[in-house]
């Protein structure tokens, strides 16, 4: 009984205030880290995952969608389920379709949003000849103003709807023209205003590509 080979853990943290299951999280780390034993740990919390498991995987109605370390399947979700449900604030997705007359570029449905997609990345897009394409971006990923080193940023006019400061960042909640709200995770110097148009920025490196139908990476 002191010496299983596996322990196994369904949510125990669920029920604790959020002190308390930081706490928790770092004791339960100590204890694997110490007794060298297999834990598998369920849990529907993502930062519980990203920062406890050595791997994770994420399943969806019962079937696995990803089994890999919890970095590998934050940069290099397998589908748009995955992508979606790693990562918070969750990853911004965008209909639209992919132009190509000499240099690829996404174009916004209903907006005027039109993003060169960098050599790298469009070369994996060679073989994707569907018209419609969703286009996922993390809101690390967007910016208000241009930071250096950063050669791969793509200007975009958006709408400032809400600013949401939680501390040592600041959450941007904006439109593009069509229905559906984005969000950019921010530094904390100089938000701009609410309510005014103003123009941010892409990281086109960092973008991820969808199968409409499949929902599947390309």
């Amino acid at each position: 009984m002191r010496q299983p080979k596996v322990f196994l853990f369904d949510e125990p943290l669920s029920n604790l205030d959020a002190n308390l299951r930081v706490q928790m999280r770092t004791e339960i780390s100590r204890l694997h880290h110490r007794l060298q034993m297999t834990m598998i740990y369920v849990t529907n919390d993502q930062i519980e995952a990203m920062s406890m498991g050595d791997r994770i995987v994420v399943m969806k109605d019962g079937v696995v969608q990803q089994v890999d370390t919890p970095l590998n399947i934050y940069h290099q979700p397998v589908n748009r389920f995955v992508a979606g449900f790693i990562g918070s604030p969750t990853m911004n997705f965008m209909q639209g379709s992919l132009t190509r007359n000499g240099k690829a570029v996404f174009q916004q449905e209903g907006s005027n949003i039109a993003l060169p997609v960098p050599a790298a990345v469009a070369q994996r897009l060679n073989a994707y000849n569907k018209p419609t394409v969703t286009l996922g971006v993390r809101p690390e990923h967007i910016y208000a103003r241009r930071p250096a080193g950063i050669e791969t940023l793509a200007p975009f006019k958006a709408q400032i709807e809400v600013v949401e400061p939680v501390g040592n960042e600041v959450f941007l909640y904006f439109s593009t023209g069509v229905s559906t709200q984005y969000v950019a995770r921010i530094a904390t110097d100089a938000p701009p205003p609410v309510g005014k148009p103003c123009e941010l920025l892409f990281d086109t490196s960092k973008l991820h590509f969808f199968d409409n139908e499949t929902e599947k990476t390309l």
